[in-house]
């Protein structure tokens, strides 16, 4: 199936799946890279160095964990509004959202307290979604 672009068919389709594991967004330490980064599911190289998001088990104690939910939607990368309305729809409702794009999914990475609440908040975003376009 080709990419989705038109952003309601985008949040109509998006299917948010909880990932059960949990993950910790760290910066990068030379002692830590070869375990880190061989274990991230995701890298940025940013001024001030590598951050990578890591197993929860692996990140140091007290580090936030987040739990990332999928948006299954095949998304094009130049697709307007599924981040914008994701992101909207969950800072409504007080959840804080750290937005990654992929090439093949969007992913929302959300306080792990606030994951079930979160996947809710987006499958009522999908409804509705659903509910203008039929």
């Amino acid at each position: 199936m080709g990419t989705v672009r038109d952003g309601r068919a985008m949040i109509a389709q998006m299917d948010p799946l909880l990932d059960e594991a949990r993950w910790c967004f760290v910066a990068v330490t030379p002692d830590r890279a070869p375990e880190w980064l061989g274990a991230a599911i995701g890298t940025f190289r940013e001024d001030e160095g590598v951050s990578a998001i890591v197993p929860a088990a692996l990140a140091p104690e007290g580090t936030p964990q987040f739990a990332r939910i999928t948006l299954q939607v095949h998304s094009d990368l130049e697709g307007v509004g599924l981040t914008a309305a994701v992101a909207n729809a969950l800072a409504e409702a007080g959840i804080a959202c750290n937005m990654v794009a992929a090439l093949h999914h969007d992913y929302a990475f959300v306080p792990a307290g606030d994951a079930n609440r979160a996947v809710e908040m987006l499958e009522g975003l999908q409804a509705g979604a659903q509910n203008r376009a039929g």
